[in-house]
C-alpha cells in the first residue's frame, strides 16, 4: 500500500496562509502538531478528501526550513511529498541501499516514519509514514490528529488527484523517484511521464528548478474557488492561482 496522503508547503508566515485555505477552500484547520517545532516550524494541516494540505512556516532562523524560503523566495513553494504506506522499514532499506540518505526517523506511540534527505530525494523531500489503523482509508492518520474525519468536507474538496514536479531532467527524476517508491514508471494521455499511487499521483513537466510546482485539487465547484481566490488578492490565471509558490488547479470533483 502506497498513497500519497500529504502535501506540505511552506509560508513565509503561518496564519495569512491558513485564512486563506479556509476562505478559498471552505475547509478548516483539523490539526496542529506542536512537535514541529523542534525543526523550527509551526504548522497546520487541512482534510482535503481522503488527503491532507500542510502548511508550515519557519520560526527561527538557520533551520532548514529557513533555508528553503530563502532559496524559493517570499511566496514560499512545496516542502514534502508525504506518503503512507504499511511498510517505511523496508522503505528505509530500499532508499539506504540507493544511497539516498535518511534525514530524519520518527517514532510516536501508533506510528512509525522517515523523511529522506531533501538533496537526495530532489525536487522535493519525501516521507514515508505508517500509522496503526491505516489500514482503512478513513482510519487512523497520526500526523493529522485523531479527529480529522470530522473535518473532512466532501462537499467542497474532495482530493489531491495529481501532483506536478518540474525539472530540466525529467527522465533522470522519473527513474530517481521510481526506484525510491518502487513503482514503475507510466506514461499518460498527454505522453508526460508519472508514477501512480494507491491513492494520488505525479507528473513530470519541464522546467527549471527543479522543485514541486503544482497540485491538481478537487473540488465541488472550481469557478467559486477561482472567485474566492481573486477575493483574497491571490494571482489568479485561467483555471488556476498560485498559493505558497505553487500553482493550485481545481479540477471538478469526478462523480
Amino acid at each position: 500500500m502506497l498513497r500519497l496522503r500529504q502535501i506540505c508547503l511552506l509560508a513565509p508566515e503561518l496564519e495569512p496562509a491558513v485564512e486563506q485555505v479556509r476562505r478559498i477552500f471552505g475547509v478548516d484547520v483539523c490539526h496542529r502538531d506542536e512537535a514541529v517545532a523542534k525543526y523550527g516550524l509551526v504548522n497546520a494541516l487541512f482534510v482535503f478528501g481522503h488527503q491532507f494540505l500542510e502548511i508550515v512556516a519557519p520560526t527561527r532562523d538557520g533551520a532548514a526550513a529557513g533555508r528553503f524560503l530563502e532559496r524559493t523566495g517570499a511566496q514560499g513553494g512545496g516542502y514534502m511529498a508525504i506518503f503512507d504506506t504499511h511498510d517505511p522499514e523496508r522503505r528505509q532499506a530500499l532508499v539506504e541501499s540507493l544511497n539516498v540518505r535518511i534525514a530524519h526517523v520518527m517514532d510516536a506511540p501508533g506510528f512509525h516514519g522517515i523523511q529522506l534527505h531533501p538533496r537526495d530525494a530532489r525536487a522535493t523531500m519525501l516521507e514515508f509514514d505508517r500509522s496503526d489503523g491505516n489500514e482503512r482509508l478513513d482510519g487512523a492518520y497520526w500526523p493529522a490528529g485523531p479527529h480529522w474525519l470530522a473535518h473532512q468536507r466532501l462537499d467542497r474538496v474532495s482530493g489531491i488527484p495529481w501532483i506536478e514536479v518540474e525539472t530540466p531532467d525529467v527522465n533522470g527524476l522519473a527513474v530517481h523517484w521510481a526506484r525510491i517508491v518502487d513503482v514503475p514508471i507510466a506514461v499518460d494521455d498527454d505522453d508526460a511521464t508519472v508514477l501512480h499511487f494507491d491513492l494520488g499521483g505525479v507528473r513530470f513537466l519541464p522546467g527549471t528548478p527543479e522543485r514541486l510546482a503544482a497540485l491538481h485539487v478537487e473540488v465541488a465547484d472550481p469557478a467559486a474557488v477561482l472567485a474566492a481566490a481573486r477575493a483574497e488578492g491571490v494571482a489568479v490565471e485561467g483555471d488556476r492561482f498560485v498559493f505558497c509558490g505553487v500553482r493550485m488547479l481545481p479540477r471538478r470533483a469526478q462523480p
